[in-house]
């Protein structure tokens, strides 16, 4: 079968298929199990794969990414798309679930000033699918916690961040997305040294991830001194933080600035 056969057969998409034939990445439980119906496989092969995907969260069959950003950003795409819940902190950024169109492409051309206008434009397009994912039947829980100074920099200008801020008050009332802001006044917290997504999967044998964007290259970690590292990170981040209706009221604030 070709890929794009095995696209239409399974719904997967192309580059998750690239990724996953050429070991750049793991296929999760359900993917792993659309392939197998697609092809035919049957016991005890089928059971075989099974418990090998099963095991792959034990054998560290990730790494630090080195490859062009484009690939690594769509890898961190498939597995959001998988995950259940995210948990989400920017030092300097709004997250990329909650950004506008115009946040996104302003802060793409300013991190990016080499980009040219398709691949600043395909950024933004791919940015904007990803939000896709908190309006499904079964939507994505994400409990995003920034910074103050991510809500405070007026990224594409006064208007458009005005723009951005209302577009979180409004995620931020629906069920399933929690936004927190850490307040400039509760000074050095643990948050700090840079932002991270902690992912978690609906299938338990799926391990938890943590994806960190570095200028050295992107990271996932998955063992479980690092889920535990960050997960207690998380923690103190959520205690650190204003609550939920307190954090309306500051982004309110300065959405009427």
């Amino acid at each position: 079968m070709s890929r794009d056969e095995v696209e239409q057969h399974t719904g997967i998409n192309g580059a998750t298929l690239y990724r996953i034939e050429t070991a750049q990445s793991c296929p999760q439980k359900r993917t792993l199990l659309a392939l197998l119906n697609a092809y035919g496989v049957t016991d005890p092969q089928r059971a075989e794969l099974v418990e090998m995907c099963r095991n792959a969260g034990q054998q560290g069959w990730l790494r630090p990414y080195h490859a062009e950003l484009p690939e690594e950003y769509a890898t961190y795409i498939s597995f959001e798309a998988e995950a259940r819940s995210v948990r989400n902190y920017e030092s300097l950024y709004v997250p990329g679930l909650l950004q506008t169109e115009d946040y996104a492409r302003a802060v793409i051309k300013g991190t990016l000033p080499t980009a040219s206008q398709r691949e600043v434009e395909h950024r933004v397009q791919a940015r904007m699918e990803r939000q896709a994912l908190l309006g499904k039947e079964d939507p994505l829980q994400l409990w995003a916690i920034m910074d103050e100074a991510a809500v405070r920099r007026q990224v594409g200008g006064r208007e458009a961040m005005r723009a951005q801020v209302q577009r979180i008050l409004a995620a931020a009332e629906e069920p399933n997305v929690t936004v927190q802001v850490i307040p400039f006044d509760k000074g050095a917290h643990p948050g700090m040294p840079g932002a991270f997504v902690h992912m978690d999967f609906p299938e338990p044998a799926d391990p938890q991830l943590v994806y960190v964007d570095t200028l050295a290259g992107d990271l996932l970690r998955e063992s479980e001194a690092d889920i535990g590292r960050y997960t207690l990170m998380f923690e103190h981040l959520r205690a650190v933080a204003l609550g939920p209706d307190d954090t309306a009221r500051l982004l309110a604030t300065i959405a009427d600035a």
